[in-house]
């Protein structure tokens, strides 16, 4: 199992958390999504998909709902 972990500059609204624990947690090989006070946590199988694809694929939803990731 792995984890990955995103830092994003501001909290996001109830809407945009809601999206995007359900887009990103349908995804095949994701076990978890955790939205909280700007950090998104997601638990994922390494064997059934890899951490650079979860790493692109919800740093593209965090920018597609409006919100910047820290250090970006």
């Amino acid at each position: 199992m792995g984890k990955a972990y995103f830092k994003v500059q501001q909290r996001f609204c109830g809407e945009c958390s809601l999206a995007l624990r359900r887009f990103i947690g349908g995804m095949d090989g994701i076990n978890s999504v955790e939205v909280e006070n700007g950090m998104v946590a997601v638990d994922f199988d390494e064997e059934r998909v890899p951490e650079e694809r979860v790493r692109t694929i919800t740093r593209d939803s965090i920018e597609r709902l409006g919100y910047r990731l820290e250090g970006d």
